[in-house]
């Protein structure tokens, strides 16, 4: 093992073994606190989430009606994207305050870009023929949209929610480091464990903040699989 093999007696607090991360940090006297603090994270980054699927579908479907609509907004999508989101946290803060809204806010700008394109991905690529087909029976537009282009982009919109899920995990954590007022989250605990040098603690609260992430991943990957069904060639793969 790592701990005994390389580092020595007073630098092993750096890499505890195995079974002190279990015994101390996931079963020890912190594991109360961890388990709350989890909870609180998985609580902003499902409300945040939850907001930035409503946020970027309907976002996306503005920009897939009009050509002149997709140059007008989708600038705005890529500027969200490409700002670092570090440097809006702060601005955050002073905005909404360091509670609960502030957490929920970055886990949407995190969150927001990922559904948008692949919504809109989703929603331009629909057959063309079936486009010409709905079009020779001069179907109505909100029509073509319920029955035709949104049962298309499933997928795709799908696609981008697992991204977004775990990103909006990630995003509350971050928003934990720098909004250390109200109720801690998981983030705040990793900070805390950190500069206290509470390494069994530090990395089982690593642990569980990894398996929050998985866990949001796998389950979206199985609503994928029973919201998108057998019909399309993605499903069967």
């Amino acid at each position: 093992m790592v701990t005994y093999a390389v580092l020595s007696p007073d630098r092993r607090f750096l890499m505890p073994p195995p079974h002190e991360v279990v015994t101390e940090g996931l079963f020890g006297p912190s594991a109360p606190a961890m388990l709350e603090a989890l909870q609180r994270t998985a609580t902003v980054a499902f409300t945040g989430l939850a907001i930035a699927v409503v946020l970027g579908i309907v976002w996306a479907v503005l920009m897939a009606q009009a050509g002149w609509a997709e140059i007008a907004l989708f600038p705005y999508a890529v500027v969200l994207q490409c700002i670092p989101i570090l440097a809006l946290v702060p601005l955050i803060g002073f905005w909404f305050g360091f509670g609960f809204t502030a957490r929920v806010f970055v886990c949407v700008l995190i969150a927001l870009f990922p559904i948008v394109s692949n919504t809109l991905f989703g929603l331009k690529s629909v057959d063309k023929g079936m486009r010409e087909l709905f079009a020779l029976r001069a179907t109505p537009r909100l029509t073509v949209l319920r029955k035709l282009e949104f049962p298309a982009a499933m997928p795709a919109i799908f696609a981008g929610v697992r991204i977004s899920a775990g990103l909006a995990v990630v995003g509350a954590i971050v928003g934990d480091f720098f909004f250390k007022q109200g109720d801690p989250g998981i983030g705040i605990l990793i900070d805390n464990y950190r500069s206290r040098l509470q390494s069994p603690q530090l990395f089982a609260s690593i642990l569980l903040a990894s398996a929050l992430g998985v866990v949001v991943f796998a389950f979206f990957s199985w609503l994928s699989r029973r919201m998108v069904g057998s019909w399309h060639d993605t499903a069967r793969n």
